[in-house]
């Protein structure tokens, strides 16, 4: 009865800290590209590889860390993941040379691709499965307050200022403090008894990967996270490069980008419930389609802030709808490897900022944005076609109960597969 009190108030701490470090990283890491366009001269090719590189070793890294956060728990992952990503902020606060800012910036997107499967997991761990999707949201609300603030604070603190990325390690710091010495009241579902004994790592991998539901999320994740994971990455250098007061636009599009969430997210989430994941998901590709296409259009600042909100309206329905998705097709046992081997798809943020500076590069805007939509147009088709494939056939074998749970729907729990 305890943990279930606790249970609530665990969770409006995670949901209150994402919120918190996401500001934190807001004001630093949203200057990344004209920091290293304006400081060090680099070009939008340039700029795009060397923001990807860090996020492909997060990729590979993430699988793994998630299945490790199944055998030693999500808590101690999360303080590590979070006192790296400290230190990184330090160090590119402190950093002289493109080189140090470089390794300091691939620490902290590993140590950002490990923190994110697992603090999902985390949050699975501790929710009943009919609430995860307004937690998910209100855990979205709280990041997205995080980017509609940060941005201010650091156009307001000077962009890329030292003492900003000081003061973001030291927040990081607080929160891995914060979290590893309070309780956490796991939740343990019927189905799943607390005394029995953790899948071994590779046996969990090996689970997750054979999954041709996951496949196809993490093809489907992989093409979207392409066109919204690092949008900043590419949009920042084409507006400071093509638009007059582009720095300032940019500035006020990423707090327009937050405040959008804010706003909308409460109806998205309504939405979600009613027409379903896959519904939701296929519709706020669509929407990204429209965003990017928008961006391409647009001759002045209304113009790029109404495709924002556009381009958000399709953020706010596909990331919780994936997160609804990969939940559905796990269990308690192996929820972590479910979650790292989706996180596989965050080798979009390579994939968007790599290509997507090569186009602008090569062929200007329009490249790069019509690049943007057929990706969000084929990751609605993937992840379609993702959720007409039949669960493993170790999960059909278990029993006529946990077949009828490997169904994903808008509030599908935990199935039992690969337990």
């Amino acid at each position: 009865m305890k943990q279930k009190r606790q249970r609530p108030n665990y969770v409006l701490f995670l949901v209150a800290g994402s919120g918190l470090v996401t500001i934190a990283r807001a004001m630093t890491l949203s200057f990344l590209a004209i920091k290293l366009q304006q400081s060090f001269g680099l070009g939008p090719a340039t700029i795009g590889a060397l923001l990807g590189i860090g996020p492909l070793l997060g990729a590979v890294a993430a699988p793994i860390a998630g299945s490790f956060s199944d055998r030693v728990g999500r808590r101690t992952m999360l303080t590590l993941s979070l006192l790296s990503m400290a230190l990184a902020l330090i160090g590119m606060g402190l950093a002289k040379t493109v080189m140090a800012f470089c390794i300091a910036q691939i620490v902290s997107a590993v140590a950002l691709a490990i923190y994110e499967p697992v603090s999902r997991a985390l949050m699975s761990d501790v929710c009943p499965q009919p609430l995860r999707l307004k937690y998910f949201s209100w855990r979205y609300t709280a990041t997205n307050a995080g980017w509609a603030i940060g941005p201010l604070i650091g156009i307001a603190a000077g962009a890329a200022s030292t003492t900003l990325f000081i003061v973001a390690g030291a927040v990081y710091v607080a929160f891995a403090l914060a979290l590893h010495l309070l309780h956490v009241p796991i939740l343990r579902r019927d189905d799943v008894s607390q005394a029995t004994a953790p899948v071994p790592l590779l046996e969990s991998l090996r689970a997750a990967v054979r999954d041709p539901r996951l496949a196809f999320f993490v093809g489907g994740g992989t093409l979207v996270m392409a066109v919204y994971g690092q949008w900043s990455a590419t949009l920042a250098p084409y507006l400071t490069g093509h638009v007059a007061g582009g720095m300032e636009i940019y500035a006020y599009l990423v707090s327009i980008n937050g405040a959008a969430v804010l706003i909308g997210n409460p109806f998205a989430r309504r939405f979600i419930e009613r027409a379903g994941a896959l519904n939701g998901l296929v519709i706020g590709c669509i929407f990204f389609a429209l965003g990017e296409i928008g961006f391409m259009s647009a001759a002045g600042f209304w113009g790029l802030a109404v495709s924002m909100v556009v381009f958000t309206i399709g953020e706010i329905l596909v990331v919780p709808c994936e997160y609804v998705l990969v939940d559905g097709i796990a269990n308690d046992r192996n929820r972590g490897s479910y979650f790292g081997a989706h996180s596989f798809s965050t080798v979009g943020n390579f994939i968007g900022p790599s290509l997507g500076g090569a186009m602008l590069g090569a062929f200007g805007g329009a490249g790069m944005f019509l690049l943007f939509t057929a990706f969000a147009i084929f990751s609605a088709i993937l992840f379609a076609l993702g959720m007409r494939m039949p669960p493993p056939k170790v999960a059909a074998q278990l029993s006529p109960a946990a077949s009828s749970e490997a169904t994903v729907g808008p509030h599908s729990g935990g199935a039992l597969i690969g337990a």
